[in-house]
């Protein structure tokens, strides 16, 4: 197929189609130019921001992930026309949901490793790219990450394969995965062009035809209270749920507000007030019975005077006298600054120093004026 180009209605060209020479010329384009990918075909408002490229996994390294302001995860994988092993997307595909579905396990690591994607990239932790990018307030970032984390959590993940031609063999495996589960498969067919500086690309994607009707009971929020999340934590040992009843006793007993997260996963938060209603919560106690560090979520839209990183590289300062715990004060504003299992706090000299921090951050934030 060829396309005519004209200046003015003068000086017609006819320019046929040209081929991507290699699989890192097309993912790069894309990974400049996510707009090519024409998701507006599946919802019109959606936009996508590319986090990472080669993304690692066990299962190799997946060449794009993105994300969407809703916070639905994108997998995207390029396979030139030529390339044989455009016969195996849909095992890749199914794959490499299953290594990421692993990341369920510790959502922070898995913002610890698209951290270091986009602070080399863009200068910017995860959080921060993907507020700027789709122009989101503080409570709609937090929003989009809870529903990427609820997203890994079930496995839901959209998987965009970009080819410059497709078969028919694939169209119809793609039908039948898209009509008969609940995990999504596109496939982009991009029509590539180059005439003297500029380039052209005509994509048409497929698979965004299929409407589904499964149900969307994996998609809704969980609420969580404390029978729901001890019966959650007893798979892990009764210590785990020993220490998370005295962290909640604790708070409580100190005026200190818990927060239930309605993630799959399941947690509190623990919220520490300012005299002006502002709070903070450093601090969570996550289904997957750790101890987690969440104040880069606020980073230096944090209450006085923890929007100060040197202050909040102190509270990571005071927890390394904890024996067990696991300290990076140079990630301080990354989710991997603290790993802490609850079980660690099972001791009692443990635990002490750990509502000793706390007091600290309480009583700092309540003479901060």
């Amino acid at each position: 197929m060829a396309i005519i180009i004209s200046t003015n209605g003068k000086k017609t060209v006819k320019v046929d189609k040209s081929a991507f020479d290699k699989e890192d010329h097309l993912q790069k384009y894309i990974y400049e130019n996510p707009e090519s990918i024409p998701l507006y075909e599946i919802k019109e408002d959606i936009r996508l921001l590319i986090l990472a490229r080669e993304f690692p996994t066990n299962s190799g390294p997946i060449d794009a992930i993105g994300i969407d302001q809703y916070g639905e995860l994108y997998i995207v994988e390029t396979k030139l026309y030529r390339n044989p092993d455009k016969r195996i997307v849909i095992s890749q595909a199914l794959d490499y949901d299953a290594v990421l579905w692993k990341h369920s396990k510790d959502f922070n690591e898995f913002l610890g490793v698209l951290d270091q994607h986009t602070q080399q990239v863009f200068g910017l932790r995860t959080t921060e790219k993907i507020k700027n990018f789709f122009g989101l307030s503080d409570e709609e970032v937090t929003a989009t990450i809870d529903k990427a984390r609820n997203n890994l959590n079930n496995g839901i993940f959209h998987f965009v394969v970009l080819m410059d031609k497709l078969d028919d063999r694939l169209k119809d495996l793609i039908l039948y995965v898209n009509q008969n589960s609940q995990f999504d498969i596109y496939a982009v067919e991009l029509e590539y062009y180059k005439h003297e500086k500029h380039e052209i690309i005509i994509p048409k994607i497929f698979g965004a035809e299929v409407k589904k009707d499964l149900g969307t009971k994996s998609l809704n929020k969980k609420y969580w209270d404390w029978n729901s999340f001890k019966q959650r934590l007893s798979e892990f040992g009764k210590e785990e749920v020993l220490v998370a009843e005295q962290i909640l006793n604790w708070a409580n007993k100190n005026n200190i507000e818990v927060d239930w997260s309605t993630s799959q996963r399941g947690g509190f938060f623990l919220c520490f007030y300012t005299k002006n209603d502002k709070g903070f919560y450093p601090f969570s106690v996550s289904g997957d019975a750790r101890l987690g560090w969440n104040a880069p979520h606020q980073g230096n839209k944090s209450p006085s005077p923890f929007d100060k990183l040197e202050n909040r590289a102190e509270i990571l300062k005071r927890l390394s006298s904890i024996e067990g715990a696991i300290v990076d004060l140079n990630n301080v504003d990354g989710f991997n600054g603290l790993k802490l299992p609850l079980r660690v706090l099972a001791d009692e000299n443990a635990r002490l120093k750990f509502f000793s921090v706390c007091s600290w951050i309480k009583e700092t934030l309540e003479v901060e004026k």
